[in-house]
């Protein structure tokens, strides 16, 4: 039974992935290393994106209809002007559909008959229309719209080009708009929301000739001045953000879709960041989740991969979110809240303990060994160490984590003890380990982490392992009996006693679907972190070549697919967010599963590489971890061996060739 289902999960990945074509129907990825749509005649398609400043986010959503036009509604978010109740979701919010275009006049008509040649996507969006007038008159119209990267301002160019032969009337207006919200609705009071088009001119615009102009969406508390925006150089500012992401921890391999959906994946993970009273906090964003920061997004999803990319702001708000929750230690060992809300003003933990403390010690650990600051790390460890101390003490009869839920919080069923907390505690054991050798811990305290490593594996095997719908893989809670897609964690830590059954089971049918892995069998409901976990721990198995597969097929989806460029949180739930830790969840896949980097120390990994047999070579460059920049070479040499290249600017760290699926130790 195992085996035919099987060859049908084969088989639908086979036609799934058999060409790009079948999934991109729209997006290509461009020279420029964004994606681009070449809109078609009579084609239409809706979709929409979030992007971020450290004062504003907004969700675009955006499509071209039959006729050709061009629609836009932005989905406005200001994290930092709190409403009542000042909750998880109090950002002021508001949606604007103002089609801009439609204040313009050219030979005294707006414009009309807009067809939509091309919209591209690069951490901005640009979009290029034509418009027709009588007498063979024509227009091309680009916009260029963003967030401002350090404003609470929605920025949007305008560029307007004659490409006809007869000369163009163009009368460009400026029009301000201000709104004022209800005082008692707001915990500064009244907020004032001001829309802009900037530009005024009449201008007879010749065959060839350009004129620009700009329009930009801002709110401000009460007595705030109102900000000089120059969107020209908010444009400039943010061309620049995306240019330090691209040219920092730079993937090269074979395969352009998974080059370009990890470019697209460090915009999406870095620029969630808010400048709140309570300092940087990186957080979810979806019109939902601002100024706020989770035990599993921020400790656990993205922290650990910040120091790779070696982004400052990036860094000091993981920093910030751990110290965030270390206020929250106590001698009573009470559990720490799942969320810090309002701006590090207030506290959500509306699910209980959701084995937050394992998410917190293993996001920790393996942020300060990556990171490679002693300063740092000797500030993280009694938080680390508090939080495993935590574990321990709620070890149950079955010497297995308890916890109250998990992170899906009461969605899916997880009993009184889950195989997610379970898995991090092993694994947070383990960094604690490196960790406390660097730092000179006592060697009693880290002989009992080792010890308690050997117990929890073990205590998984025992009392989670078991034999779920025919496969030999792990019950998620006890009694369950349903296959779960969070069956992937041990693999994700390096537990692979049940490895062959677990895979099989993820890849059946009955997780498998065409957008990744349902999170129990017989639903519909998928979330995207439980198949970018699973994707990292077949990689880290040692399960190469499927894993590659699987991992070239879903970045085509969310690349180039119906829904892009990013990951996304879930559906039905959220109508596929795209929530910003869950593409810090793809980078993991190819730093810590791909390439296999594993912290060891302030200044050291492990490396395990796994290079697909299709491939005779790929690269990471210009790594930011253990407090150095460095790059990683791997060639393939004779067979079932690779050269392994690491190095950092002028000196060969390590140059040897080992055996594939071997690993090495990394000195830097």
């Amino acid at each position: 039974m195992k085996k035919s289902l099987f060859i049908i999960s084969m088989l639908f990945l086979a036609l799934a992935s058999s060409s790009q074509d079948s999934i991109a129907k729209h997006w290509k990825i461009n020279p420029s290393g964004g994606i681009s749509w070449e809109v078609q005649d009579q084609e239409s398609h809706n979709d929409h994106i979030e992007m971020a400043g450290l004062r504003v986010a907004t969700v675009l959503r955006y499509g071209v209809d039959k006729s050709g036009s061009f629609k836009l509604n932005r989905g406005m978010v200001w994290p930092l002007l709190r409403t009542i109740p000042n909750n998880t979701h109090a950002s002021l919010m508001r949606r604007f559909e103002w089609n801009i275009i439609d204040m313009l006049l050219v030979n005294g008509r707006s414009p009309e008959n807009e067809k939509v040649q091309e919209i591209t996507l690069d951490g901005l969006m640009r979009v290029r229309s034509v418009f027709s007038f009588p007498h063979n008159g024509q227009m091309e119209l680009k916009r260029v719209l963003f967030p401002s990267v350090a404003k609470p301002a929605f920025c949007e160019h305008y560029t307007l080009k004659n490409i006809g032969t007869n000369t163009l009337t163009v009368e460009i207006p400026d029009a301000k708009s201000r709104i004022k919200t209800q005082a008692n609705k707001g915990v500064s009071g009244e907020y004032s929301i001001v829309s802009e088009i900037k530009g005024q001119q009449s201008i007879d615009l010749k065959a060839g000739e350009i004129v620009s102009f700009y329009a930009y969406f801002a709110a401000y508390k009460p007595q705030e001045k109102e900000m000089r925006i120059d969107v020209a150089q908010e444009q400039e500012e943010r061309e620049a953000l995306i240019a330090s992401y691209w040219s920092k921890l730079i993937l090269e391999t074979p395969d352009p879709s998974i080059n370009a959906m990890f470019a697209f994946a460090k915009i999406r993970a870095t620029e969630s960041i808010y400048q709140t009273q309570g300092g940087l906090m990186h957080g979810p964003g979806g019109e939902s989740y601002y100024a706020a920061i989770w035990a599993n997004d921020q400790a656990e999803y993205v922290n650990p991969f910040f120091p790779f990319l070696g982004n400052k702001l990036a860094d000091e708000s993981a920093l910030n979110s751990f110290q965030h929750f270390a206020r929250f230690m106590n001698d009573q060992y009470k559990p720490i809240p799942s969320s810090i809300i309002a701006e590090g003003l207030d506290i959500w933990n509306g699910a209980g303990d959701r084995g937050d403390a394992a998410m917190i010690a293993y996001g920790a650990a393996r942020y300060a060994l990556a990171k490679g600051s002693k300063i740092e790390a000797q500030e993280l460890w009694p938080l680390i160490e508090w939080c495993l101390e935590f574990c321990r003490r709620n070890i149950n009869q079955g010497a297995v984590v308890a916890s109250d839920s998990d992170e899906l919080e009461g969605r899916f069923p997880a009993g009184k003890a889950n195989l997610c907390t379970s898995s991090l505690y092993y694994d947070a054991l383990h960094s604690a380990i490196y960790l406390g050798k660097d730092l000179g811990k006592p060697a009693t305290q880290l002989a009992s982490y080792s010890k308690q490593a050997k117990e929890i594996r073990s205590a998984i095997e025992l009392y989670f392992g078991g034999n779920v719908e025919g496969f030999e893989t792990y019950k998620y809670y006890e009694g369950n009996n349903i296959l779960r897609s969070w069956i992937c964690m041990p693999l994700s830590v390096g537990i692979d006693e049940r490895k062959q059954g677990t895979i099989d089971a993820l890849f059946s049918p009955r997780l498998w679907s065409q957008n990744g892995f349902l999170t129990q069998a017989g639903s519909e409901t998928f979330w995207d972190r439980s198949t970018l976990y699973a994707l990292r721990g077949i990689y880290t198995c040692g399960e190469t070549e499927k894993a590659t597969e699987y991992l070239k097929y879903y970045s085509q989806l969310r690349l180039l697919g119906e829904h892009v460029p990013y990951a996304v949180e879930a559906w039905p739930e959220g109508e596929q967010r795209h929530l910003s830790a869950e593409s810090g969840l793809y980078c993991r896949i190819i730093t810590e599963g791909l390439f296999g980097i594993r912290p060891s120390g302030l200044k050291s990994f492990i490396l395990s590489p796994r290079l697909p047999k299709d491939w005779n070579n790929m690269a990471l460059r210009k790594i930011q971890a253990f407090g150095k920049e460095f790059d990683i070479e791997l060639t393939r040499k004779n067979e079932g061996e690779i050269e392994v290249l690491v190095s950092i600017p002028g000196k060969i760290v390590v140059r040897k060739a080992i055996k594939e699926g071997k690993q090495i130790l990394v000195n830097l």
